[in-house]
Protein backbone atom coordinates (compact mmCIF):
# COMPACT_ATOMS: atom_id res chain seq x y z
CA UNK A 1 0.00 0.00 0.00
CA UNK A 2 0.95 3.30 -0.30
CA UNK A 3 -1.37 5.15 1.93
CA UNK A 4 0.15 8.42 2.98
CA UNK A 5 3.00 8.39 0.96
CA UNK A 6 2.78 11.78 -1.26
CA UNK A 7 4.20 11.10 -5.35
CA UNK A 8 5.38 13.96 -7.66
CA UNK A 9 4.02 12.98 -10.95
CA UNK A 10 6.10 14.53 -13.90
CA UNK A 11 4.76 14.13 -17.50
CA UNK A 12 6.64 14.91 -20.37
CA UNK A 13 5.74 15.24 -24.27
CA UNK A 14 5.56 11.80 -25.16
CA UNK A 15 2.21 10.07 -26.90
CA UNK A 16 2.48 8.29 -23.96
CA UNK A 17 1.36 10.78 -21.94
CA UNK A 18 -2.15 9.60 -21.93
CA UNK A 19 -1.25 6.77 -19.90
CA UNK A 20 -0.65 8.96 -16.64
CA UNK A 21 -4.68 9.26 -16.11
CA UNK A 22 -4.39 5.52 -15.81
CA UNK A 23 -0.92 5.78 -13.50
CA UNK A 24 -2.59 8.19 -11.72
CA UNK A 25 -5.67 6.31 -10.76
CA UNK A 26 -3.42 3.65 -9.71
CA UNK A 27 -1.52 5.14 -7.03
CA UNK A 28 -4.43 7.05 -5.54
CA UNK A 29 -6.22 3.48 -5.09
CA UNK A 30 -3.09 2.63 -3.27
CA UNK A 31 -3.61 5.84 -0.92
CA UNK A 32 -0.97 8.30 -2.41
CA UNK A 33 -1.84 11.28 -2.69
CA UNK A 34 -0.70 12.75 -6.30
CA UNK A 35 0.93 16.05 -7.43
CA UNK A 36 1.28 16.65 -11.28
CA UNK A 37 4.18 18.29 -12.91
CA UNK A 38 3.58 18.34 -16.53
CA UNK A 39 5.65 19.99 -18.98
CA UNK A 40 5.10 22.60 -21.96
CA UNK A 41 5.40 20.06 -24.35
CA UNK A 42 3.27 17.27 -22.22
CA UNK A 43 0.21 19.69 -22.37
CA UNK A 44 -0.29 19.36 -26.03
CA UNK A 45 -1.32 15.54 -25.60
CA UNK A 46 -3.33 15.48 -22.20
CA UNK A 47 -4.61 18.56 -20.73
CA UNK A 48 -4.10 19.78 -17.27
CA UNK A 49 -7.88 20.02 -16.26
CA UNK A 50 -7.91 15.88 -16.62
CA UNK A 51 -5.26 15.65 -14.49
CA UNK A 52 -6.20 17.95 -11.90
CA UNK A 53 -9.48 16.35 -12.18
CA UNK A 54 -8.41 12.87 -10.70
CA UNK A 55 -5.67 14.10 -8.35
CA UNK A 56 -7.85 16.63 -7.28
CA UNK A 57 -5.09 19.26 -7.21
CA UNK A 58 -3.94 22.39 -9.51
CA UNK A 59 -1.89 20.87 -12.21
CA UNK A 60 2.05 22.34 -12.03
CA UNK A 61 3.17 23.39 -15.09
CA UNK A 62 5.07 26.94 -14.77
CA UNK A 63 7.42 28.64 -12.76
CA UNK A 64 4.59 31.32 -11.81
CA UNK A 65 1.08 29.76 -11.84
CA UNK A 66 -0.84 33.68 -12.29
CA UNK A 67 0.21 36.71 -13.42
CA UNK A 68 -0.06 38.71 -10.10
CA UNK A 69 3.38 36.52 -8.69
CA UNK A 70 2.57 33.55 -7.45
CA UNK A 71 5.72 31.15 -7.38
CA UNK A 72 5.01 27.68 -7.72
CA UNK A 73 8.50 26.50 -5.62
CA UNK A 74 9.92 23.39 -6.74
CA UNK A 75 12.39 23.33 -2.95
CA UNK A 76 8.62 23.17 -1.59
CA UNK A 77 7.74 19.83 -3.84
CA UNK A 78 11.13 18.47 -3.78
CA UNK A 79 10.82 18.71 0.12
CA UNK A 80 7.16 17.29 0.19
CA UNK A 81 7.47 14.60 -1.70
CA UNK A 82 7.69 10.81 -0.62
CA UNK A 83 8.60 9.79 -4.08
CA UNK A 84 8.61 11.36 -7.69
CA UNK A 85 8.06 9.01 -10.78
CA UNK A 86 8.63 10.57 -14.34
CA UNK A 87 6.29 9.01 -17.13
CA UNK A 88 6.43 9.36 -19.60
CA UNK A 89 10.15 10.47 -19.81
CA UNK A 90 11.33 11.34 -23.00
CA UNK A 91 14.80 11.60 -24.53
CA UNK A 92 14.99 14.80 -24.48
CA UNK A 93 13.64 15.36 -20.70
CA UNK A 94 16.30 12.36 -19.80
CA UNK A 95 18.53 14.39 -21.59
CA UNK A 96 18.17 17.32 -20.01
CA UNK A 97 17.95 15.48 -16.27
CA UNK A 98 21.70 13.84 -16.70
CA UNK A 99 23.11 17.10 -17.71
CA UNK A 100 21.21 19.89 -15.03
CA UNK A 101 19.48 21.78 -18.15
CA UNK A 102 16.83 23.24 -15.73
CA UNK A 103 14.74 25.17 -18.48
CA UNK A 104 11.39 23.80 -16.97
CA UNK A 105 9.35 22.91 -13.52
CA UNK A 106 9.87 19.70 -14.05
CA UNK A 107 13.54 19.73 -14.21
CA UNK A 108 13.46 22.31 -11.80
CA UNK A 109 11.23 19.97 -9.38
CA UNK A 110 13.77 17.34 -10.27
CA UNK A 111 16.96 18.85 -9.38
CA UNK A 112 15.40 19.29 -5.86
CA UNK A 113 14.17 16.27 -5.09
CA UNK A 114 15.62 14.56 -2.07
CA UNK A 115 12.70 11.86 -2.09
CA UNK A 116 13.81 8.70 -4.58
CA UNK A 117 12.97 8.93 -8.20
CA UNK A 118 11.63 6.76 -10.53
CA UNK A 119 12.40 7.11 -14.74
CA UNK A 120 9.87 5.40 -17.00
CA UNK A 121 11.55 6.10 -20.16
CA UNK A 122 9.02 6.14 -23.34
CA UNK A 123 10.54 6.30 -27.22
CA UNK A 124 11.22 4.91 -30.04
CA UNK A 125 13.20 1.73 -29.87
CA UNK A 126 15.77 3.28 -32.03
CA UNK A 127 15.50 6.48 -29.94
CA UNK A 128 16.30 4.36 -26.74
CA UNK A 129 18.86 2.19 -28.46
CA UNK A 130 21.18 5.45 -29.29
CA UNK A 131 24.15 5.73 -27.54
CA UNK A 132 23.19 9.10 -26.05
CA UNK A 133 20.21 8.22 -24.68
CA UNK A 134 22.10 5.11 -23.58
CA UNK A 135 24.70 7.13 -21.77
CA UNK A 136 22.39 9.46 -20.08
CA UNK A 137 20.51 6.62 -18.27
CA UNK A 138 23.85 5.56 -16.98
CA UNK A 139 24.57 8.74 -15.55
CA UNK A 140 20.99 8.99 -14.18
CA UNK A 141 21.71 5.59 -12.72
CA UNK A 142 25.05 7.13 -11.11
CA UNK A 143 23.44 9.64 -9.26
CA UNK A 144 20.72 7.40 -7.77
CA UNK A 145 17.96 7.10 -10.22
CA UNK A 146 15.30 4.27 -10.91
CA UNK A 147 15.04 3.00 -14.54
CA UNK A 148 11.80 1.74 -14.66
CA UNK A 149 13.00 0.19 -18.14
CA UNK A 150 10.61 -0.04 -21.09
CA UNK A 151 8.55 -3.30 -20.99
CA UNK A 152 10.67 -5.14 -18.91
CA UNK A 153 10.09 -4.05 -15.27
CA UNK A 154 12.28 -2.30 -12.63
CA UNK A 155 15.73 -2.41 -13.40
CA UNK A 156 18.48 -0.77 -11.53
CA UNK A 157 20.68 -0.70 -14.84
CA UNK A 158 20.91 -3.16 -17.90
CA UNK A 159 18.83 -1.11 -20.07
CA UNK A 160 17.82 -3.93 -22.88
CA UNK A 161 14.58 -3.04 -23.14
CA UNK A 162 11.74 -2.17 -25.83
CA UNK A 163 11.11 1.42 -26.30
CA UNK A 164 7.43 1.79 -25.19
CA UNK A 165 6.53 2.57 -21.85
CA UNK A 166 6.57 0.18 -19.22
CA UNK A 167 2.32 -0.15 -18.27
CA UNK A 168 0.76 1.83 -15.92
CA UNK A 169 0.06 -1.56 -13.84
CA UNK A 170 3.50 -2.54 -13.75
CA UNK A 171 5.03 0.96 -12.67
CA UNK A 172 2.50 0.90 -10.02
CA UNK A 173 3.56 -2.10 -8.76
CA UNK A 174 7.09 -1.02 -8.61
CA UNK A 175 6.77 2.08 -6.85
CA UNK A 176 4.19 -0.02 -4.41
CA UNK A 177 7.34 -2.21 -3.76
CA UNK A 178 9.98 0.01 -3.64
CA UNK A 179 8.21 2.53 -1.59
CA UNK A 180 5.04 1.67 -0.41
CA UNK A 181 6.52 -1.10 1.39
CA UNK A 182 9.61 0.50 3.09
CA UNK A 183 8.07 1.28 6.44
CA UNK A 184 7.97 -2.76 7.02
CA UNK A 185 10.70 -3.85 5.45
CA UNK A 186 12.90 -3.41 8.70
CA UNK A 187 16.17 -2.78 6.41
CA UNK A 188 18.03 0.75 7.71
CA UNK A 189 15.21 2.83 8.70
CA UNK A 190 17.08 5.51 11.05
CA UNK A 191 20.26 3.62 10.90
CA UNK A 192 23.26 6.38 10.46
CA UNK A 193 25.94 4.36 7.91
CA UNK A 194 29.66 5.84 6.50
CA UNK A 195 30.87 5.14 3.40
CA UNK A 196 33.79 6.09 2.28
CA UNK A 197 34.51 5.90 -1.85
CA UNK A 198 36.79 6.82 -4.52
CA UNK A 199 40.51 6.80 -4.64
CA UNK A 200 42.89 9.11 -2.81
CA UNK A 201 45.42 11.32 -4.02
CA UNK A 202 48.67 11.78 -2.72
CA UNK A 203 50.74 14.50 -4.31
CA UNK A 204 54.28 14.54 -4.68
CA UNK A 205 54.20 18.07 -5.87
CA UNK A 206 51.53 21.00 -6.82
CA UNK A 207 51.07 19.10 -9.82
CA UNK A 208 51.44 15.15 -9.69
CA UNK A 209 49.96 12.88 -7.72
CA UNK A 210 50.04 9.27 -6.51
CA UNK A 211 46.35 7.58 -7.04
CA UNK A 212 44.82 5.03 -8.20
CA UNK A 213 41.81 4.15 -11.14
CA UNK A 214 38.97 4.37 -8.86
CA UNK A 215 36.06 5.88 -10.16
CA UNK A 216 33.64 6.11 -7.02
CA UNK A 217 30.99 4.26 -8.69
CA UNK A 218 30.43 1.41 -6.45
CA UNK A 219 30.94 3.46 -3.59
CA UNK A 220 28.37 5.65 -4.51
CA UNK A 221 25.83 3.28 -5.82
CA UNK A 222 25.96 1.94 -2.21
CA UNK A 223 25.26 5.37 -0.96
CA UNK A 224 22.23 5.46 -3.03
CA UNK A 225 21.40 1.74 -1.66
CA UNK A 226 21.66 2.55 1.61
CA UNK A 227 19.73 5.65 1.13
CA UNK A 228 16.68 3.94 -0.58
CA UNK A 229 16.56 1.38 2.55
CA UNK A 230 15.87 4.28 4.78
CA UNK A 231 19.40 4.99 6.43
CA UNK A 232 20.92 8.53 7.08
CA UNK A 233 24.50 8.43 4.94
CA UNK A 234 27.41 10.28 5.89
CA UNK A 235 29.81 9.79 2.31
CA UNK A 236 33.58 10.35 2.50
CA UNK A 237 34.65 10.73 -1.08
CA UNK A 238 37.78 11.11 -2.56
CA UNK A 239 38.34 13.16 -5.52
CA UNK A 240 35.73 11.56 -8.34
CA UNK A 241 33.26 13.03 -11.03
CA UNK A 242 30.00 12.39 -9.21
CA UNK A 243 26.90 14.01 -8.61
CA UNK A 244 25.72 13.17 -4.64
CA UNK A 245 23.16 10.60 -4.96
CA UNK A 246 20.26 12.13 -2.81
CA UNK A 247 19.65 12.71 0.64
CA UNK A 248 23.75 11.89 1.29
CA UNK A 249 25.75 13.82 3.13
CA UNK A 250 29.07 14.05 1.44
CA UNK A 251 32.14 15.13 2.87
CA UNK A 252 34.87 15.25 0.02
CA UNK A 253 38.21 14.81 0.74
CA UNK A 254 41.70 14.36 -1.36
CA UNK A 255 44.18 12.55 0.86
CA UNK A 256 44.42 9.53 3.01
CA UNK A 257 44.94 11.14 5.76
CA UNK A 258 42.11 13.81 4.91
CA UNK A 259 39.74 10.61 4.62
CA UNK A 260 41.21 9.60 8.00
CA UNK A 261 40.71 12.08 10.22
CA UNK A 262 37.03 12.58 8.09
CA UNK A 263 36.11 9.11 9.15
CA UNK A 264 37.56 8.84 12.76
CA UNK A 265 35.35 11.93 13.48
CA UNK A 266 32.42 10.26 11.93
CA UNK A 267 32.24 6.82 13.11
CA UNK A 268 31.63 7.38 16.65
CA UNK A 269 27.87 8.50 15.78
CA UNK A 270 27.32 5.53 13.01
CA UNK A 271 26.09 1.79 12.57
CA UNK A 272 27.98 0.64 10.67
CA UNK A 273 30.36 2.14 7.89
CA UNK A 274 31.35 0.23 4.38
CA UNK A 275 34.85 1.04 3.48
CA UNK A 276 34.72 0.93 -0.39
CA UNK A 277 37.16 3.91 -0.86
CA UNK A 278 40.42 2.72 -2.64
CA UNK A 279 42.91 4.22 -0.52
CA UNK A 280 46.80 5.13 -1.35
CA UNK A 281 48.66 2.54 0.81
CA UNK A 282 51.39 4.46 0.50
CA UNK A 283 52.48 8.24 0.23
CA UNK A 284 55.93 10.28 -0.39
CA UNK A 285 57.72 11.28 2.47
CA UNK A 286 58.58 14.97 1.11
CA UNK A 287 56.10 16.55 -0.84
CA UNK A 288 58.16 19.01 -3.13
CA UNK A 289 55.86 23.02 -2.58
CA UNK A 290 57.04 23.38 -6.01
CA UNK A 291 56.51 21.57 -9.52
CA UNK A 292 59.82 19.29 -9.89
CA UNK A 293 61.76 19.91 -12.88
CA UNK A 294 63.16 17.48 -15.00
CA UNK A 295 66.79 17.73 -14.45
CA UNK A 296 68.66 14.50 -14.84
CA UNK A 297 67.35 10.96 -16.16
CA UNK A 298 65.88 9.75 -12.82
CA UNK A 299 63.41 10.32 -9.97
CA UNK A 300 63.83 8.68 -6.91
CA UNK A 301 60.80 9.08 -4.82
CA UNK A 302 61.03 7.30 -1.30
CA UNK A 303 57.66 6.52 0.05
CA UNK A 304 55.64 5.55 3.63
CA UNK A 305 52.71 4.04 4.44
CA UNK A 306 49.51 5.89 5.31
CA UNK A 307 47.01 5.60 7.57
CA UNK A 308 45.35 2.18 7.63
CA UNK A 309 41.61 3.54 7.99
CA UNK A 310 39.98 0.09 8.26
CA UNK A 311 42.31 -1.07 10.57
CA UNK A 312 41.82 1.66 13.16
CA UNK A 313 38.30 1.54 12.95
CA UNK A 314 38.11 -2.22 13.57
CA UNK A 315 40.03 -1.31 16.99
CA UNK A 316 37.26 1.39 17.85
CA UNK A 317 34.00 -0.23 16.62
CA UNK A 318 32.14 -1.02 19.70
CA UNK A 319 29.88 -4.38 19.76
CA UNK A 320 26.66 -2.61 18.44
CA UNK A 321 28.54 -1.03 15.54
CA UNK A 322 29.16 -3.13 11.94
CA UNK A 323 32.34 -2.01 10.35
CA UNK A 324 32.35 -3.85 6.16
CA UNK A 325 35.64 -4.04 4.10
CA UNK A 326 36.57 -4.48 0.62
CA UNK A 327 39.36 -6.62 -0.98
CA UNK A 328 40.42 -5.60 -4.57
CA UNK A 329 43.04 -8.58 -5.06
CA UNK A 330 45.23 -9.91 -8.22
CA UNK A 331 46.12 -12.84 -7.11
CA UNK A 332 45.15 -15.68 -4.32
CA UNK A 333 42.06 -13.75 -3.14
CA UNK A 334 40.15 -15.75 -0.89
CA UNK A 335 43.28 -16.34 0.97
CA UNK A 336 44.02 -12.35 1.06
CA UNK A 337 40.52 -11.25 1.84
CA UNK A 338 39.96 -13.59 5.00
CA UNK A 339 43.48 -12.61 6.37
CA UNK A 340 41.95 -8.85 5.76
CA UNK A 341 38.60 -9.95 7.31
CA UNK A 342 40.30 -11.26 11.04
CA UNK A 343 43.47 -8.70 10.72
CA UNK A 344 41.14 -5.50 10.68
CA UNK A 345 38.52 -6.86 12.62
CA UNK A 346 35.63 -6.95 9.73
CA UNK A 347 32.04 -8.03 10.68
CA UNK A 348 32.43 -8.93 6.65
CA UNK A 349 34.04 -8.19 3.75
CA UNK A 350 33.13 -7.96 -0.15
CA UNK A 351 36.10 -9.60 -2.37
CA UNK A 352 36.47 -8.78 -5.76
CA UNK A 353 39.03 -9.48 -8.90
CA UNK A 354 41.09 -7.71 -11.58
CA UNK A 355 41.10 -11.22 -13.26
CA UNK A 356 36.90 -10.82 -13.84
CA UNK A 357 37.75 -8.81 -16.58
CA UNK A 358 35.50 -5.12 -16.83
CA UNK A 359 34.34 -5.61 -13.34
CA UNK A 360 36.92 -2.92 -10.99
CA UNK A 361 38.38 0.29 -11.78
CA UNK A 362 36.37 2.62 -13.78
CA UNK A 363 33.32 -0.26 -15.20
CA UNK A 364 30.05 -0.14 -14.49
CA UNK A 365 29.14 -3.53 -13.52
CA UNK A 366 31.38 -5.78 -10.52
CA UNK A 367 31.42 -9.46 -9.59
CA UNK A 368 31.70 -10.12 -5.99
CA UNK A 369 32.12 -12.50 -3.12
CA UNK A 370 31.20 -11.67 0.45
CA UNK A 371 33.37 -13.29 3.07
CA UNK A 372 32.39 -13.79 7.01
CA UNK A 373 33.38 -15.99 9.54
CA UNK A 374 29.82 -17.79 8.62
CA UNK A 375 31.47 -18.35 5.34
CA UNK A 376 31.17 -16.62 1.54
CA UNK A 377 28.45 -16.19 -0.30
CA UNK A 378 29.41 -15.76 -4.29
CA UNK A 379 27.71 -13.43 -6.80
CA UNK A 380 27.25 -13.20 -10.75
CA UNK A 381 28.72 -10.52 -12.29
CA UNK A 382 26.27 -7.64 -11.96
CA UNK A 383 25.59 -3.62 -12.30
CA UNK A 384 27.60 -1.88 -9.48
CA UNK A 385 23.63 -0.66 -8.35
CA UNK A 386 22.70 -4.17 -8.14
CA UNK A 387 25.86 -5.53 -6.18
CA UNK A 388 24.75 -2.55 -4.21
CA UNK A 389 21.48 -3.88 -3.32
CA UNK A 390 23.27 -7.51 -2.40
CA UNK A 391 26.44 -5.61 -0.43
CA UNK A 392 22.99 -3.40 1.98
CA UNK A 393 20.71 -6.67 2.09
CA UNK A 394 23.20 -8.51 3.68
CA UNK A 395 24.73 -5.55 5.98
CA UNK A 396 21.07 -4.93 7.03
CA UNK A 397 20.75 -8.78 8.23
CA UNK A 398 23.80 -7.80 10.89
CA UNK A 399 21.69 -4.13 12.15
Amino acid sequence: MLKGKKIVLGITGSIAAYKACLIIRGLIKEGAEVQVVITPAGKEFITPITLSALTHKPVISEFFSQRDGTWNSHVDLGLWADAMLIAPATASTIGKMANGVADNMLITTYLSMKAPVFIAPAMDLDMYAHPSTQQNLKTLISYGNHIIEPQSGFLASGLEGKGRMEEPEKIVEILNKEIGCSETKGTLADKNILITAGPTYEKIDPVRFIGNYSSGKMGFALAAECVRQGAKVTLVAGPVSLSTPQGVNRIDVESCEEMYNASIEAFPKMDAAILCAAVADFCPETTSSQKIKREKDDLILRLKPTHDIAAQLGKIKTSHQILVGFALETNDEEVNAKKKLEKKNLDFIVLNSTRNKGTTFRSDDNQISIISAEGQKDFPKKPKTEVARDIVDELSTLL
